[in-house]
């Protein structure tokens, strides 16, 4: 384990959970890295007493709340009025000297406050006014979500801060704009904020919600019933007053002749980042992790190395952390700029490979790769099942979710365990034995779709 130390900031540390041994000629190294934040110092201050946090003590944050005003927002009349509400719970969780910004999202991005083109800085006085502006705020229009994307980034780049962030509300689908669109926006907008996304109600495309989460490196949830939005909003809010170090990267090289296979986030939620690779030098590849304050995430990383004789052993990979310069513009630019803009966080981790003609040794499986190749399986068959039951192969879903029930069951995932007994009536999850149900809440659904996802932590 390596740990690296600097003053107002978390701990980094890195450990590394593998069987290293392959048999002869073998080729395939698995690993789990777990990355570790902690001792930042600022948290605790930020979220239990927002207003007495100083402005210099922690890092510098900008916050763009993106909220649905179309005219479904309307139906019922509540809804407006609790994400109004909720709205006003995240400018009250706000630390002072943060600054930020409202846009109210329709078929066009309009900014409510301050309104003039630029971002606010949070203070009794400024929390006031937004929360008068957001009292005006009507349903009315269609939904183009890459506009308030786009609107968002060009508000969060008018500040130097460290951390740019955003919390986008919606209720429906994404109608006008094309899903060209909505992709081109978060690619403009990638490595530049993180996102969290709510979808609120039933009538919104969880593959839509998700999705903005996914590439903006932020989370996804629903919130079903609209009068759990303010204490949503609020916790939201609390974690992103949280972060205290923007454009963290794994960087992973390998040696001459090794292949990465795949990068994936496997806790606390599953997240696939092979392809979001960029360059950093000879062979070696930088994976974005978004934001960090006191938390802990893990990783799970296969490489491809030459085959060798028995007795051999080499370095397959060695992982370590880099954030971009002070001064440097973002995580993309100093990633693929050769690994020249990034600063490194000393945190490290080795992946090894060695050779052995013991059985036992080859082909032991480590328990936190095991766990999370279920895990990822787990969230791979919810989805594949959900999609099967939508076009009507309730044969395909049966046995899906049927292997859904019984990876939760042996990974003790209660969680999910429950929100599958919404939609099967399990017969036996040791052997993965359900019965569709035959009437499903929508709520239910779709809520087991938006947590698929999310995965429990090993017992080390």
């Amino acid at each position: 384990m390596a740990i690296f130390s600097k003053s107002n900031v978390p701990q980094f540390s890195v450990d590394v959970y593998q069987n290293e041994y392959l048999p002869e000629g073998g080729r395939e190294v698995n690993a789990v890295v777990t990355v570790t934040a902690t001792g930042g110092g600022t948290i605790g201050s930020a979220v239990a007493a927002p207003h007495l946090y100083s402005p210099g003590e922690g890092p510098s944050a900008a916050v763009v709340l993106m909220v649905d005003c179309s005219g479904s927002m309307d139906y019922p009349p509540t809804k407006m009025r609790n994400a109004r509400d909720a709205t006003a719970a995240a400018i009250d969780t706000l630390r002072d000297g943060v600054r930020f910004a409202v846009v109210a999202g329709t078929h066009l991005a309009r900014e409510v406050y301050p309104g003039d083109g630029g971002l606010a800085v949070a203070g009794p006085d400024t929390r006031e006014q937004a929360k008068q502006a957001l009292r005006k705020l009507g349903a009315g229009g269609g939904t183009a979500i890459g506009t308030w994307l786009r609107r968002a980034d060009r508000l969060l780049a008018s500040a130097d801060v460290a951390i740019r962030h955003g919390i986008l509300l919606t209720d429906g689908r994404n109608e006008h704009e094309s899903p060209e669109d909505l992709k081109a926006a978060l690619d403009a907008c990638a490595g530049r904020f993180t996102c969290d996304a709510r979808g609120v109600g039933t009538d919104w495309e969880v593959k839509e919600v998700t999705g903005i989460a996914s590439a903006l490196l932020g989370t996804a949830d629903i919130v079903a019933d609209p009068a759990g939005l303010a204490a949503d909003f609020t916790r939201m809010m609390e974690t992103a007053m949280g972060k205290e170090v923007a454009d963290v990267s794994l960087r992973l090289w390998t040696p001459a002749g090794a292949t990465v296979r795949f990068v994936k986030q496997v806790a606390p939620t599953v997240e696939e980042l092979t392809d979001r690779r960029t360059e950093a030098g000879p062979r070696a590849g930088d994976y974005p992790l978004g934001s960090w304050g006191d938390e802990s995430r893990d990783y799970h990383l296969c490489v491809e190395v030459p085959p060798a004789a028995v007795g051999q052993e080499m370095l397959a990979a060695r992982v370590s952390l880099v954030i971009p310069h002070a001064g440097g513009t973002s995580r993309s630019s100093a990633a693929g700029s050769g690994g020249g803009g990034v600063q490194n966080l000393g945190a490290q981790g080795l992946v090894r490979a060695v050779w052995t003609d013991d059985l036992a040794a080859s082909t032991s499986i480590n328990p936190q790769v095991a766990h999370y190749t279920g895990q990822a399986e787990l969230a791979e068959v919810i989805q594949e099942g959900l999609d099967l039951r939508k076009v009507g192969d309730m044969d395909g879903a049966t046995a899906k979710l049927g292997r859904a029930v019984q990876l939760a069951s042996v990974s003790g995932n209660a969680d999910t365990a429950k929100l599958l007994a919404k939609v099967v009536d399990v017969v036996d999850a040791a052997t993965g034995t359900v019965r569709l149900k035959t009437k499903v809440e929508e709520a239910d659904e779709m809520t087991l779709e938006t947590r698929s996802t999310k995965t429990v932590r090993v017992k080390k």
